[in-house]
């Protein structure tokens, strides 16, 4: 029988994990972290897996959330050398991302500078929703900048975490709420040399036909209306491939 994807987040996994913390935070007590997952896993699925790694983060990190971001800096490693290896080689950090998810709020400049570090080795299109729900203004203004960063995965962050429907989370209209702000992150990214970031772009606009339709076409029309690039028509062909079926 096939291996699921929670069943990688086991007492293995715990231990592996808690060593790493240990190697950079000499006061962690590592058998009171795992002894808890162990205890809590049980038959879990998957997010509520997460949830137990988080619940045990919070009873052995320090209570003050900037001191436990600093530990899970020097945590992450190299960054990803190409576009690939999200889920193959960052998959380690999925609890680190959830507790920020978690937590996130209580330092918005702390997080949001972590989550930058974070996406170019895992991703933190889920870390970063909450923030966006709660300190939208205060967070868009950086997600703009993200959108004309020169690392690949930052960019694709900066349209991915503005999805209204991104797997595994719930809906988020933070995109029509702030419509003009959410129109120039795509803009931004209509022409985007990397098929990874356009790919995110045109799985946004299919979310927007789905909920918002006549917000998708303003923002398709504008795009038509100005020589677009071969990048851009595909983006929109992706984009309204909901609308074919």
């Amino acid at each position: 029988m096939a291996e699921k994807l929670k069943d990688h987040y086991n007492e293995a996994f715990a231990k592996d994990l808690a060593a790493r913390i240990k190697g950079v935070y000499a006061d962690f007590d590592g058998k009171k972290f795992v002894s808890y997952i162990t205890e809590h896993l049980g038959d879990r699925e998957f997010l509520a897996r997460q949830d137990v790694f988080a619940d045990a983060f919070e009873l052995t990190l320090p209570r003050n959330y900037a001191e436990t971001v600093t530990v899970f800096e020097q945590l992450l490693g190299p960054e990803l050398g190409q576009e690939t290896g999200m889920f193959t080689e960052g998959w380690w950090l999925w609890p680190v991302g959830r507790y920020v998810e978690r937590h996130g709020t209580d330092d918005v400049k702390k997080s949001l500078d972590f989550i930058k570090e974070l996406t170019k080795r895992f991703t933190g299109e889920f870390a970063i929703r909450p923030l966006i729900a709660e300190k939208p203004k205060e967070t868009i203004k950086i997600i703009l900048k993200w959108s004309k960063d020169p690392n690949v995965h930052v960019r694709r962050l900066s349209s991915e975490c503005m999805r209204i429907r991104l797997p595994w989370a719930k809906k988020l209209y933070t995109s029509v709420e702030e419509f003009e702000s959410y129109k120039t992150i795509l803009s931004n990214l209509k022409s985007d040399p990397s098929g990874f970031v356009r790919k995110s772009v045109g799985n946004n606009l299919n979310d927007l036909y789905k909920e918002y339709p006549e917000k998708a076409e303003e923002i398709v029309e504008e795009w038509l209306s100005d020589n677009p690039s071969k990048e851009t028509l595909w983006i929109i062909n992706h984009g309204k491939r909901s609308l074919k079926k």
